[in-house]
Protein backbone atom coordinates (compact mmCIF):
# COMPACT_ATOMS: atom_id res chain seq x y z
CA UNK A 1 0.00 0.00 0.00
CA UNK A 2 1.67 3.19 -1.15
CA UNK A 3 0.92 6.50 0.43
CA UNK A 4 0.03 9.35 -1.79
CA UNK A 5 1.60 12.62 -0.89
CA UNK A 6 -0.79 15.49 -1.08
CA UNK A 7 0.42 18.48 -3.07
CA UNK A 8 -0.14 20.65 -0.01
CA UNK A 9 2.87 19.05 1.70
CA UNK A 10 5.29 19.81 -1.09
CA UNK A 11 7.41 22.88 -0.29
CA UNK A 12 6.80 24.73 -3.56
CA UNK A 13 3.01 24.31 -3.28
CA UNK A 14 3.08 25.46 0.36
CA UNK A 15 5.07 28.56 -0.64
CA UNK A 16 2.61 29.25 -3.45
CA UNK A 17 -0.31 29.01 -1.02
CA UNK A 18 1.48 31.24 1.50
CA UNK A 19 2.18 33.78 -1.25
CA UNK A 20 -1.43 33.55 -2.42
CA UNK A 21 -2.65 34.16 1.14
CA UNK A 22 -0.33 37.17 1.59
CA UNK A 23 -1.43 38.70 -1.71
CA UNK A 24 -5.11 38.12 -0.94
CA UNK A 25 -4.72 39.60 2.55
CA UNK A 26 -2.86 42.61 1.12
CA UNK A 27 -5.58 43.03 -1.51
CA UNK A 28 -8.28 43.07 1.18
CA UNK A 29 -6.41 45.37 3.59
CA UNK A 30 -5.32 47.88 0.93
CA UNK A 31 -8.77 47.84 -0.67
CA UNK A 32 -10.55 48.44 2.64
CA UNK A 33 -8.13 51.21 3.66
CA UNK A 34 -8.57 53.04 0.34
CA UNK A 35 -12.36 52.64 0.52
CA UNK A 36 -12.42 53.90 4.11
CA UNK A 37 -10.17 56.87 3.31
CA UNK A 38 -12.36 57.88 0.37
CA UNK A 39 -15.55 57.61 2.41
CA UNK A 40 -14.01 59.65 5.26
CA UNK A 41 -12.93 62.41 2.85
CA UNK A 42 -16.42 62.45 1.33
CA UNK A 43 -18.06 62.61 4.76
CA UNK A 44 -15.77 65.51 5.70
CA UNK A 45 -16.56 67.42 2.47
CA UNK A 46 -20.30 66.90 2.90
CA UNK A 47 -20.13 68.12 6.50
CA UNK A 48 -18.17 71.23 5.43
CA UNK A 49 -20.41 72.04 2.46
CA UNK A 50 -23.73 71.18 4.09
CA UNK A 51 -25.64 71.11 0.77
CA UNK A 52 -29.40 71.70 0.77
CA UNK A 53 -30.01 69.60 -2.33
CA UNK A 54 -28.24 66.88 -4.34
CA UNK A 55 -28.09 69.29 -7.30
CA UNK A 56 -26.26 72.02 -5.36
CA UNK A 57 -22.71 72.95 -6.32
CA UNK A 58 -20.94 74.14 -3.18
CA UNK A 59 -17.47 75.72 -3.23
CA UNK A 60 -15.72 74.67 -0.01
CA UNK A 61 -12.22 76.08 -0.49
CA UNK A 62 -10.94 77.86 -3.58
CA UNK A 63 -7.33 77.59 -4.71
CA UNK A 64 -5.41 78.84 -7.74
CA UNK A 65 -4.98 75.37 -9.23
CA UNK A 66 -7.22 73.00 -7.31
CA UNK A 67 -10.33 73.78 -5.30
CA UNK A 68 -12.47 71.78 -2.95
CA UNK A 69 -16.03 71.85 -4.27
CA UNK A 70 -18.90 69.50 -3.55
CA UNK A 71 -21.07 68.13 -6.33
CA UNK A 72 -23.09 64.93 -6.66
CA UNK A 73 -22.59 63.12 -9.96
CA UNK A 74 -25.63 61.04 -10.87
CA UNK A 75 -23.93 59.71 -14.03
CA UNK A 76 -20.53 58.11 -14.55
CA UNK A 77 -17.37 59.78 -15.90
CA UNK A 78 -18.13 63.29 -17.17
CA UNK A 79 -21.80 62.79 -16.09
CA UNK A 80 -22.25 60.21 -18.87
CA UNK A 81 -25.30 57.89 -18.51
CA UNK A 82 -27.13 60.22 -16.12
CA UNK A 83 -30.34 59.31 -17.96
CA UNK A 84 -30.23 55.78 -16.49
CA UNK A 85 -31.21 57.20 -13.10
CA UNK A 86 -31.63 54.63 -10.33
CA UNK A 87 -30.80 51.75 -12.69
CA UNK A 88 -27.19 52.91 -12.96
CA UNK A 89 -26.25 51.85 -9.43
CA UNK A 90 -27.65 48.35 -9.95
CA UNK A 91 -25.87 48.01 -13.30
CA UNK A 92 -22.63 49.06 -11.58
CA UNK A 93 -23.16 46.57 -8.73
CA UNK A 94 -23.63 43.84 -11.34
CA UNK A 95 -20.49 44.97 -13.12
CA UNK A 96 -18.49 44.83 -9.85
CA UNK A 97 -19.85 41.34 -9.07
CA UNK A 98 -18.80 40.12 -12.54
CA UNK A 99 -15.29 41.57 -12.04
CA UNK A 100 -14.97 39.83 -8.65
CA UNK A 101 -16.19 36.55 -10.16
CA UNK A 102 -13.67 36.81 -13.01
CA UNK A 103 -10.86 37.51 -10.52
CA UNK A 104 -11.93 34.51 -8.44
CA UNK A 105 -11.97 32.24 -11.49
CA UNK A 106 -8.77 33.72 -12.98
CA UNK A 107 -6.59 33.40 -9.88
CA UNK A 108 -3.34 33.83 -11.79
CA UNK A 109 -4.53 37.16 -13.19
CA UNK A 110 -5.58 38.22 -9.69
CA UNK A 111 -2.24 37.20 -8.14
CA UNK A 112 -0.26 39.07 -10.80
CA UNK A 113 -2.24 42.29 -10.38
CA UNK A 114 -3.70 42.16 -6.85
CA UNK A 115 -2.64 45.72 -5.91
CA UNK A 116 -4.00 47.16 -9.15
CA UNK A 117 -7.30 45.38 -8.57
CA UNK A 118 -7.39 46.56 -4.94
CA UNK A 119 -7.15 50.15 -6.18
CA UNK A 120 -9.70 49.73 -8.96
CA UNK A 121 -12.27 47.82 -6.93
CA UNK A 122 -11.99 50.03 -3.83
CA UNK A 123 -12.67 53.09 -5.97
CA UNK A 124 -15.52 51.42 -7.82
CA UNK A 125 -17.15 50.09 -4.67
CA UNK A 126 -16.81 53.44 -2.90
CA UNK A 127 -18.45 55.32 -5.77
CA UNK A 128 -21.30 52.79 -6.01
CA UNK A 129 -21.75 53.02 -2.24
CA UNK A 130 -22.21 56.80 -2.68
CA UNK A 131 -25.08 56.15 -5.07
CA UNK A 132 -26.91 54.15 -2.40
CA UNK A 133 -26.06 56.52 0.48
CA UNK A 134 -26.33 59.92 -1.24
CA UNK A 135 -28.16 59.43 -4.54
CA UNK A 136 -25.03 60.19 -6.57
CA UNK A 137 -21.25 59.96 -6.45
CA UNK A 138 -19.74 62.55 -4.11
CA UNK A 139 -17.13 64.50 -6.11
CA UNK A 140 -15.00 67.23 -4.55
CA UNK A 141 -11.65 67.76 -6.32
CA UNK A 142 -11.93 70.61 -8.81
CA UNK A 143 -8.89 71.11 -11.07
CA UNK A 144 -9.18 74.42 -12.89
CA UNK A 145 -5.63 75.47 -13.78
CA UNK A 146 -5.44 76.27 -17.49
CA UNK A 147 -8.74 74.52 -18.18
CA UNK A 148 -11.77 73.31 -16.26
CA UNK A 149 -11.59 69.57 -15.62
CA UNK A 150 -14.70 67.72 -14.39
CA UNK A 151 -14.84 67.46 -10.61
CA UNK A 152 -13.64 64.08 -9.32
CA UNK A 153 -12.74 62.31 -6.07
CA UNK A 154 -10.14 60.10 -4.40
CA UNK A 155 -11.96 56.95 -5.56
CA UNK A 156 -11.53 58.10 -9.17
CA UNK A 157 -7.81 58.57 -8.50
CA UNK A 158 -7.65 55.03 -7.07
CA UNK A 159 -9.36 53.64 -10.18
CA UNK A 160 -7.01 55.55 -12.51
CA UNK A 161 -3.91 54.51 -10.53
CA UNK A 162 -5.12 50.90 -10.53
CA UNK A 163 -5.56 50.96 -14.31
CA UNK A 164 -2.13 52.56 -14.78
CA UNK A 165 -0.51 49.98 -12.48
CA UNK A 166 -2.28 47.12 -14.30
CA UNK A 167 -1.08 48.39 -17.70
CA UNK A 168 2.47 48.98 -16.43
CA UNK A 169 2.64 45.48 -14.90
CA UNK A 170 1.20 43.89 -18.05
CA UNK A 171 3.72 45.67 -20.31
CA UNK A 172 6.57 44.83 -17.94
CA UNK A 173 5.57 41.15 -17.80
CA UNK A 174 5.26 40.91 -21.59
CA UNK A 175 8.76 42.41 -22.00
CA UNK A 176 10.11 40.04 -19.35
CA UNK A 177 8.68 37.00 -21.19
CA UNK A 178 10.39 38.01 -24.45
Amino acid sequence: MGHRHHNVCQPQVFCQRKSCFKKTATFIIVGLLLLLLDQLIKFYCISLANPRDIHDFVMIAEGKVISLALVYNTGVAFSFLTSLGEWLKFIQVGFLVVICLVLYLQRQLFLQHYLAFACMLSGGISNVLDRFLHGGVVDYIYWHYGFDFPIFNFADICIDCGIALFLWQTIRMSKFRQ
